[in-house]
């Protein structure tokens, strides 16, 4: 009798799972992504392969999901750009605007349907300006200290246990503006970032933090006798075609690429337009040769890339509408990372 029982209860939990597979989704079964950790200079799983991710930037979700294009097939197609890993810029106005229960149901779906596509996660603060003195660029760029802690605080309680969500960017691109924004040392700024990490930390996150030094993003020479004081980290640079005149790789070494032989460092906005492209403006102005020079020094040195953007509005856009179809600088990008 006790064996009849157990064969059927076997029986029913078997047919509840295949019940729950066909009404809720194949995708409720989709398998965790594994964790990502640091290990020395390298981004490694949880088999100690190391990971060198090429990835694409989303534009705010808040923004696409207004527009109906915050959906699976956005990120399928991302996933058949040759894309591991996807970064999703929260714009300080969208999170207050749109509310936070509310967008943390965005970012939910947004991290879902990633993981369902095989796609890692970046959250990144989207702020551009001195958090210090609390001047920014734009408005929507405006927090505060409080906000942008609070705002880790909940992103540790969130999703500090998930495994999708490989980072945290702490803040996008710090910049004085040569003074226009007040004044910011790095002390200062990597006191702010430590107790960034410290919160979340203390709100049991296993994300890696992210952290930006000046120049929009740019810089890292202050890293080389100065770096945060936690070794869980990696460092970010936006190295665009402007910021350095050609020849690039020598700059390039100097300024933020000799930071990956001690640390792992991801470039989480990387693209160009031509002059004439719709949108264009100054500093991604450049040609083709630019992500052929770029992704190689990337591979020589074991360095993670995340394109500007995959949006036909946001500029340099990498797709012309939401059928897809690459922009010319998307249609380079596609090929160098579906060849990688």
């Amino acid at each position: 009798m006790q064996n009849l029982q157990i064969r059927k209860m076997r029986y029913i939990r078997i047919h509840l799972s295949v019940f729950l597979m066909l009404v809720v989704g194949t995708g409720s079964a989709q398998a965790p992504l594994p964790w990502i950790r640091v290990e020395g200079n390298k981004l490694v799983n949880e088999l100690g392969e190391q990971m060198v991710f090429q990835g694409l930037n989303t534009s705010d979700p808040d923004k696409l999901e207004k527009a109906g294009n915050w959906n699976e097939a956005y990120f399928s197609e991302m996933k058949n750009w040759g894309a591991n890993l996807v970064r999703f810029p929260v714009h300080p106005r969208a999170w207050r605007e749109r509310g936070k229960d509310e967008y943390l149901k965005l970012l939910d779906a947004g991290i879902q349907m990633a993981a369902e596509a095989g796609l890692y996660v970046i959250i990144d603060w989207h702020s551009i300006g001195n958090l210090r003195s609390e001047l920014f660029q734009s408005q929507g760029y405006i927090t505060t200290k409080a906000e942008t802690f609070d705002f880790w605080r909940i992103m540790a309680l969130r999703y500090g246990d998930n495994s999708t969500v490989a980072f945290f960017e702490l803040f996008n691109e710090p910049t004085t503006a040569s003074g226009r924004f007040g004044l910011c040392t790095w002390p200062q700024w990597k006191e702010i970032v430590e107790e960034i990490i410290v919160i979340i930390r203390a709100n049991g996150s296993k994300n890696i933090p992210l952290i930006a030094g000046f120049n929009w993003a740019y810089d890292l020479t202050e890293i080389k006798d100065d770096p945060v004081k936690f070794t869980d980290v990696a460092y970010v640079s936006h190295p665009y075609p402007q910021k350095r005149p050609q020849p690039w790789i020598d700059q390039w070494e100097k300024d933020w690429g000799y930071v990956a032989d001690k640390y792992p460092v991801l470039l989480t906005e990387v693209g160009f337009c031509s002059a004439d492209a719709r949108g264009a403006h100054i500093p991604v102005i450049s040609d083709p040769s630019y992500v052929d020079i770029l992704t190689e020094y990337c591979r020589t040195k074991g360095i993670s890339y995340v394109v500007w953007v995959f949006d036909p509005n946001w500029s340099p856009m990498l797709i012309e509408d939401w059928t897809f179809e690459p922009t010319e600088a998307g249609k380079k990008w596609k090929e160098v990372m579906t060849k990688e």
